[in-house]
């Protein structure tokens, strides 16, 4: 499967590294400079030096104030727990927003890696392209990518219950604004409602017109909201919302701007959401027409 390009194998032990002759733990890890699974300049590895050939990502490179061209010096111990020491040069820096394959990491050819540790043939992981087949490797426990995202989607899920709470509360606002509205409405269209009542309309008929007109309030008001909201919300889905550089330090995997996504089923639910909401509130207040006289109505007599 590795032959064919459909699993990739990584090994990977603790190292330090003396930069400027300053002291930091790493990971050091042999991956094949062939590979084409993982989004990593690995063909850098390739190149022909004295040194062993080594990548790193940007954040790595700016915690340990390297540079690319840098020579480093790298201590590690073999499979027997003997100390080595050896010199790795710098050779390609990469960007990545998956700080797991950053962070304290140094990248080197996994040929080189199993020669220095004396593990030869040996891999700590094997990575799964998306050609692979799901065949059975032994001693390997095959992971997916529900259970290695599962972090992720747990902070997405409590976001989502954080903001419906919001949700909740503007849309509670809104509905109360009508509320009030179609009181005042009633209130002030006493004779209106009682000429209704006297020329023969039934209360409850009534009671459709003005359940009707705050239904009407509610797409005129979703109408003059996408005049403004469809360009801008298609301006952010474009254009991005820039992420505060901070975010790299809270462990995290997130890109230096994020993008929303707008579904249909989406806007479909949120439009229906309002109008249904718009109209039950709009309701209420006009059940006390059915309890209304008509001689009281023309009066302008509403209890």
């Amino acid at each position: 499967m590795v032959e064919k390009g459909q699993l990739t194998p990584v090994l990977i032990t603790q190292a330090t590294i003396y930069p400027q002759g300053r002291m930091q733990n790493i990971y050091l890890k042999g991956v094949d400079p062939m590979q084409q699974i993982v989004k990593l300049p690995t063909s850098a590895l390739t190149t022909n030096s004295d040194m062993i050939p080594a990548i790193i990502g940007k954040r790595m490179a700016e915690t340990a104030k390297i540079k690319e061209g840098d020579q480093v010096l790298v201590r590690w111990r073999d499979k027997n727990g003997t100390f080595d020491t050896r010199e790795v040069k710098i050779v390609a820096l990469f960007r990545s927003n998956v700080q797991s394959i950053d962070n304290n990491q140094i990248w080197i050819p996994l040929s080189a890696l199993q020669h220095l540790t004396g593990m030869d043939n040996e891999a700590t992981l094997l990575i799964a392209g998306k050609k692979y087949q799901g065949g059975s490797v032994e001693s390997w426990q095959f992971k997916d990518l529900k259970y290695l995202l599962r972090e992720i989607e747990e902070i997405i899920q409590t976001k989502k219950i954080g903001a419906a709470v919001i949700y909740g509360l503007l849309l509670s606002i809104a509905l109360l604004a009508i509320f009030d509205t179609q009181v005042l409405s009633i209130f002030r269209r006493q004779k209106e409602i009682g000429t209704y009542i006297a020329l023969g309309m039934t209360r409850l008929q009534v009671i459709a017109i003005f359940t009707i007109e705050g239904s009407a309030h509610s797409i005129l008001a979703i109408f003059f909201g996408s005049l403004y909201g469809i360009p801008l919300l298609g301006y952010i889905q474009n254009a991005g919302i820039a992420m505060p550089k901070y975010v790299d330090s809270m462990g995290v995997s997130i890109s230096e701007k994020i993008f929303p996504v707008y579904s249909m089923g989406l806007i479909l639910s949120t439009v229906l959401l309002v109008i249904i909401s718009a109209t039950i509130v709009s309701y209420f207040p006009t059940r006390k027409i059915a309890k209304l006289s008509p001689a009281d109505a023309l009066k302008g007599k509403i209890q």
